[in-house]
């Protein structure tokens, strides 16, 4: 009897191990696994894919406006005033992007305002009247057709491209030649495929790009100038230059203008003992000492490490450096590739600066005493630098037929339509910038699973997909103002989201590692599960083999 109830009592109790370790491992498998892998799994919230592979076609829609003055309107039209004439141009840049160039082009007459604006002497007079009858929609050009005897235009000009956002074309030659010079007024006054392509240089081969596409400065939120006046001989020269009445009187007019384009903040400063680092040759024929044009490029660098301009700075710099030669090698030329001496005295580095170098004047006497004082010409010095920033910014005066005439923005700086030229461009680029850059961030987040991706993350993502589509959609319908702000919107979206903090590929480990951490944790605690689940694995083939064996 003893030794039965001992065998119940251990049955019984080997019947309450297998409770619970089954219990446990019910628990671990139910509970355990679950929460473990809910509080170790990677959060990411989901990104617009489609909405990032479709930024890559770009329709550009030029508003044009054809106004015939009287007896200006040719006798070919296809059909009574008013009536729109829409051109489509494609711009062939790569597989991921289209561009897509559409002119919409309203023939209409004159009103009686126009005509009385045309009814003046000149065509800068006309030019002006008639800018105040337009309306300020950024991108939009009208062409004025006047007679072909007007005397508006001078004797052989047929083509007068003004200050603003119109142009004034001589009738004659049929509906086929005005065509031809709407073509002509077009690629000057909004954008050209190789503008774009230039806009787009990150996404073009070098054999497809011209010589100047990458010496433009890059699309950016804001720029800073700096002016800087080099004295490397204060013992022989004491130079003066009144640096802040020139730039409110040549620079700010042009900064106000393009304050629509980018931010500008200007400084100056005097550097005293700072040398170009590059040793002139004398030239004993013009007792005067030369830079040759293979040596600009070695003057930058030693000069760049005095200026300290862009070390902490948040956008490009732009350097304009006036440097008055030392008495010893004075005077001083640059030269260009021929040998000729250039008639500014200057140069200009691409995305970089221009230096101009200011020779002063020899003493009359030798015994005069030093050092000298120098008054700097800022009225020849701030035209030199303003040309140079015109360069910086891609504003060159290209080759034009000899019957094109091109008024000069006078001290505006530029003309309206040269600042839509820019808007154009700058626009283009920043929709591809942020298009790079999230196809870019969106692969970095394939290849690295366990990267986490924020709601916030998210959120810029999906910001900067929807103001770039906006920006697509509003060039579509010819508002490069409302696109251009879009654009920048997306941008600073874009940025946002790939530079965030939670991003950096070193804060995360890969799988092995994670295992590694994991496994000295979970062992101690699954082996005794696991053991108690093979015994009752055991003890139950041999419950079932045991009436096997009585039989």
């Amino acid at each position: 009897m003893a030794a039965a109830a001992a065998m119940v009592g251990d049955e019984a109790e080997r019947a309450r191990g297998r409770r619970a370790a089954l219990s446990f491992a019910a628990i671990a498998v139910v509970l355990g696994l679950p929460l473990w892998w809910r509080t170790t799994e990677t959060y990411r919230a989901a990104l617009p894919y489609a909405g990032i592979e479709g930024l890559g076609r770009l329709p550009l829609a030029v508003p044009v406006a054809v106004v015939f003055a009287p007896r200006s309107v040719p006798g070919d039209l296809p059909r009574p005033l008013p009536f729109t004439d829409v051109q489509e141009m494609d711009i062939a840049v790569n597989l991921r992007t289209s561009v897509t160039a559409r002119y919409e082009t309203a023939y209409r007459s004159t009103t009686a305002q126009e005509e009385a604006a045309l009814d003046v002497a000149t065509a800068q007079e006309a030019d002006a009247g008639l800018h105040l009858l337009q309306d300020a929609l950024l991108g939009a050009l009208t062409v004025y057709v006047v007679p072909e005897t007007s005397p508006l235009l001078p004797q052989g000009i047929s083509v007068y491209v003004g200050k603003h956002r119109s142009a004034l074309v001589r009738a004659g030659g049929g509906l086929a030649t005005l065509r031809t010079r709407l073509q002509q007024l077009t690629q000057v006054m909004s954008f050209t495929s190789s503008s774009i392509a230039a806009a787009l240089s990150d996404r073009l081969p070098d054999g497809q790009l011209g010589p100047d596409a990458r010496r433009h400065l890059k699309s950016s939120l804001g720029y800073e100038i700096t002016f800087s006046l080099l004295n490397p001989d204060p013992k022989s020269h004491t130079v003066d230059w009144d640096i802040e009445d020139a730039v409110n009187r040549y620079v700010q007019p042009v900064l106000d203008k393009l304050s629509l384009l980018a931010n500008f903040s200007v400084d100056s400063q005097i550097l005293y003992y700072a040398v170009l680092g590059v040793t002139p040759r004398f030239d004993k024929e013009s007792s005067s000492f030369l830079l040759s044009a293979h040596s600009l490029p070695h003057v930058i660098n030693p000069v760049e490490a005095r200026l300290g301009s862009s070390a902490a700075s948040l956008y490009p710099v732009l350097n304009f450096l006036l440097y008055v030669p030392e008495r010893s090698h004075s005077p001083l030329y640059i030269q260009d590739k021929d040998g000729a001496p250039v008639s500014t005295n200057a140069f200009h580095s691409p995305r970089w600066g221009g230096i101009m170098i200011y020779n002063v004047e020899a003493p009359a006497s030798p015994q005069a005493s030093l050092p000298l004082h120098v008054d700097v010409d800022m009225v020849r010095v701030m035209e030199v630098f303003l040309a140079q920033l015109r360069l910086l910014f891609g504003l060159s005066r290209e080759e034009l037929p000899p019957e094109f005439l091109l008024e000069s923005p006078g001290n505006e700086g530029l003309a309206d339509w040269e600042l839509d030229r820019l808007l154009w461009t700058h626009t283009v680029e920043n929709i591809a910038t942020v298009s790079t850059t999230l196809t870019s961030l969106a692969q970095l987040l394939d290849k690295i699973g366990n990267i986490v991706i924020k709601d916030d993350v998210a959120s810029e993502v999906y910001r900067a997909v929807a103001t770039a589509q906006s920006a697509v959609d509003e060039l579509a319908m010819g508002h490069l103002h409302s696109a251009f702000q879009a654009s920048k919107e997306a941008v600073t979206s874009s940025e946002r989201a790939f530079f965030d903090p939670s991003l950096l590929h070193l804060l995360y480990f890969p799988d092995d590692q994670k295992f590694a951490i994991y496994i000295p944790l979970f062992l101690p605690m699954a082996v005794p599960i696991l053991l108690s689940l093979a015994k009752i694995v055991r003890e139950a083939r041999q419950q079932r083999k045991e009436p096997t064996k009585m039989d």
